[in-house]
């Protein structure tokens, strides 16, 4: 039997199995296309029925489907079931919802959908951008589409700030679908190159009227600018507010609004009328509650509180990020007993995210934050919402306590409001449907803090600086608020609250003190404005009453003009008096107005008599005179016209130098004559008719010390050469002793077992001695001698030689 080497059979098979998946995989890209007709299709003749509550009952494509079962999305929200069936189609949405209501899902579920029905590539670009006004926000936006469209094969990015610019410009122009702050995103769309957004399929603003409120107005408005505008945009925010139905007016395109637990309809994005206002949606799960405190006493019922409900997940909100790191700081040295974080805007990116993180995994923890922790974030099972520091509004007390009571979830929230804000804050609530109950706090209950925070104020000076830091932003941030019924800072106890910062005595607030003089300014300008107007009324008043008198004659009238003026003199003088006492004293005006300044008037003029005659009555008299220094010319007038560079160069100690000379040092004699202090004198004057005998013994003294000079100079090339020749000396004495003693150098014994082997060279018969002596060690001057006569005494000392180099190797 024979055999063939390679088999035939099997390339048949591998062909036929080739064509075989040839045509699988056309009939797989031809049942694809089917399915995504099928599904845009059905998307657009889709009508929700009323009770819609099922994700698997939208049109969606099954990848879709599978990542909202692996994330365990099943149950819609009652916004979810009202936008998707709308911006499935394709169509724009202006979406208000109360937070915490799945808005997130709402308008994820959208961008992937699209996407895939209109077969989005790689090659494609940016087809879907997602806006967020903070970055843990961005961040939490990409976890969980991450979680729900891992079966797609799109490419999705996140653009913050805080981290590399250069990185993200590498990867921007691969990303199908990208999530990023308005900031950050407007910086690659003006700097980084071959960033197209040509092709934008779906623009999507959460928290839209934070991104505004947050001072993205103009950014917002230069994004929008960079977008081609037929896309469809998904609007989402839990307040509509009329900033919000403006950016609704100029970037959606006929929108459809749709809310969730709503008690009146949104406003409407066409409506011009900026007090129709709806009420705010509250979480179901909530209970609202506002305790009144002095503001000294804040930070002990803080406390208080944090040492009563140590497992509880609390999140403490504060006005400024000055007053969390304070908070943070102090409670962290008091060891309260949980965990404490703090988040605030001005911390590095990844701190905030590393925080964001930890507090979303933890079950008992207090973190103390900023308003940047009230729009969006999703901290799970949160119990406690604490606002130590009342919000702006009522929108902003709404984010806040929407960071609890998510979902179908139970929460609580406690408002911290001083006496004179509690009128104002709770008229604000009702006006927007809010009503919140009061309650009490047992001061036996209360522990105060004060003494610690003063002895770690003492003991640290970090701390003491952070106090001082706390209180002038509270009080700035006050300040700043612009509901004035609210927030008044003039009712505040300063002095009380410093003191329980743990500070001694409140420190300087400059912007106080430039308010105050500015409304004294402001009044005393008011009230000369006031006068003005009085006196003017009242000249009018008497011309009118001067035309009726016709029967008076010139002079009758000129004198009663002079009484009228002399009046109107009266007048103006009393009306400036007020003028005086109110307008702003300056630092002369209170120096002038000192009681004793006139003490030592009568002394100091007797000191400073300027008497010409220069009598000597009293003592330690001083006669001042006016001297005319060189220079001063009093007839060449001064230019007023001088340019800023020359006033700039007459400043300049080196520009004075160049134009007016080295400066000149005088002394005053006793007649007060001005000498200069080292004034050269005619030598005619000083020597007279000795000059030629003192110029000859200037010269011969001149010609003897150059003798002796040039003597010197002889001694020390002598004496350098002396010692050039002992130091040459000296070196050669070593030299010959070296010679004398060690008859050559002294060799390290060899290892036996370094593997060397010595080589046998065929040298004359010689005594062991001899062989063991060591060569004769040579000197700097010493050459070897060639061979002369070429005898065997010259070829042993050249094989001796030869011997000794391969030793030294």
């Amino acid at each position: 039997m024979s055999l063939q080497a390679g088999p035939s059979q099997p390339r048949k098979k591998s062909k036929r199995r080739h064509a075989h998946s040839v045509h699988s995989s056309k009939v797989k890209r031809l049942t694809e296309k089917q399915q995504v007709e099928a599904l845009e299709r059905d998307a657009q003749e889709y009508i929700s029925p009323p009770d819609l509550k099922l994700f698997s009952d939208l049109p969606l494509s099954d990848m879709t489907k599978r990542g909202l079962k692996k994330a365990f999305f099943v149950d819609m929200t009652e916004i979810q079931a009202q936008s998707l069936p709308v911006s499935l189609k394709g169509k724009d949405v202006l979406g208000a919802a109360r937070t915490g209501s799945g808005k997130t899902l709402a308008f994820l579920i959208p961008v992937l959908e699209i996407l895939y029905r209109r077969k989005w590539g790689p090659q494609d670009g940016l087809g879907a951008l997602i806006i967020s006004p903070t970055r843990e926000l961005a961040v939490q936006i990409f976890e969980v589409l991450r979680s729900i469209g891992g079966y797609h094969s799109f490419s999705a990015g996140l653009v913050i700030g805080g981290k590399n610019l250069k990185d993200e410009r590498e990867r921007l122009s691969r990303m199908n679908i990208l999530v990023a702050t308005p900031g950050r995103l407007l910086q690659h769309m003006d700097q980084t190159y071959g960033f197209d957004s040509d092709n934008l399929q779906l623009l999507v603003l959460d928290e839209a009227d934070r991104i505004l409120d947050m001072g993205f107005s103009r950014t917002l408005t230069a994004l929008l600018s960079h977008l081609p505008k037929t896309r469809q945009t998904l609007l989402f925010s839990a307040t509509q507010t009329q900033s919000v139905s403006d950016l609704a007016r100029l970037s959606l395109h006929d929108p459809i609004s749709v809310s969730s637990d709503v008690a009146a309809e949104p406003t409407d994005p066409s409506s011009n009328d900026p007090s129709a206002a709806h009420h705010l949606a509250i979480p179901k799960g909530l209970e609202q509650h506002y305790v009144v405190c002095e503001l000294d006493k804040k930070l002990d019922v803080l406390w208080s509180f944090i040492k009563s409900h140590l497992q509880s997940k609390t999140i403490v909100f504060m006005s400024s990020s000055k007053q969390v790191r304070f908070g943070f700081e102090t409670f962290k040295r008091m060891h309260p007993g949980v965990p404490l974080l703090h988040l605030y805007g001005k911390q590095k990116q990844m701190t905030r995210l590393q925080t964001f993180n930890r507090f979303t995994k933890m079950q008992h923890a207090v973190l103390f934050a900023t308003d940047i922790a009230a729009r969006g974030l999703d901290f799970p099972s949160v119990n406690w919402v604490l606002q130590v520091d009342a919000p702006e509004d009522a929108e902003t007390y709404l984010h806040r306590v929407g960071r609890t009571a998510r979902y179908e979830s139970n929460g609580k929230g406690l408002l911290f409001l001083l006496p004179s804000e509690e009128e104002g804050m709770k008229a604000a609530l009702e006006k927007r449907g809010v009503k919140v109950a009061s309650i009490k706090i047992k001061n036996s209950k209360t522990q105060s803090i004060q003494n610690q925070l003063q002895n770690l104020a003492f003991q640290d000076p970090d701390i003491k600086y952070l106090a001082q830091r706390a209180f002038v932003s509270y009080l700035r941030s006050i300040h700043l608020q612009k509901d004035k019924s609210i927030f008044k800072l003039a009712e505040l106890p300063v002095e009380a609250y410093a003191v329980s910062l743990g500070l001694p005595g409140a420190p300087k607030i400059k912007f106080l003190s430039r308010e105050q003089a500015k409304g004294r300014k402001n009044a005393s300008r008011a009230v000369a404005e006031l006068d003005a107007e009085v006196a003017n009324e009242q000249r009018s008043a008497v011309a009118e009453t001067d035309d009726e008198e016709s029967g008076e004659d010139e002079e009758e009238g000129a004198g009663s003009l002079s009484e009228e003026s002399s009046a109107d003199g009266e007048r103006n003088k009393t009306s400036a008096q007020p003028d005086k006492v109110n307008r702003v004293r300056t630092k002369y005006d209170r120096m002038f107005e000192r009681k004793n300044q006139n003490i030592l008037s009568e002394h100091y003029t007797k000191l400073v008599d300027s008497d010409p005659d220069g009598s000597d009555d009293d003592f330690l008299t001083l006669a001042r005179a006016n001297h005319a220094l060189p220079g001063d010319d009093p007839a060449l007038p001064t230019s007023e016209n001088l340019s800023k560079r020359k006033e700039k160069m007459g400043k300049s100690k080196r520009a004075m130098l160049k134009f007016k000379g080295a400066p000149q040092r005088l002394v005053f004699d006793d007649d007060g004559n001005a000498h200069e202090m080292y004034e050269m004198r005619d030598v005619d004057e000083v020597f007279g008719s000795e000059k030629t005998a003192v110029l000859e013994a200037g010269r011969r003294f001149v010609e003897d010390e150059k003798r002796r000079l040039q003597g010197a100079d002889l001694r020390d090339k002598e004496e350098a050469k002396d010692k050039k020749r002992e130091k040459k000396r000296k070196r050669k004495d070593r030299e010959n002793e070296v010679d004398d003693d060690v008859d050559g150098p002294i060799y390290a014994p060899l290892d036996e077992d370094d593997g060397y082997v010595s080589p046998d060279f065929d040298l004359p018969s010689a005594s062991d001695d001899e062989r063991a002596a060591p060569p004769p060690k040579r000197t700097r001057t010493a050459k070897p001698a060639p061979a002369s006569n070429g005898t065997g005494s010259d070829i042993e000392d050249e094989e001796e030689f030869a011997l000794r180099l391969l030793r030294r190797r």
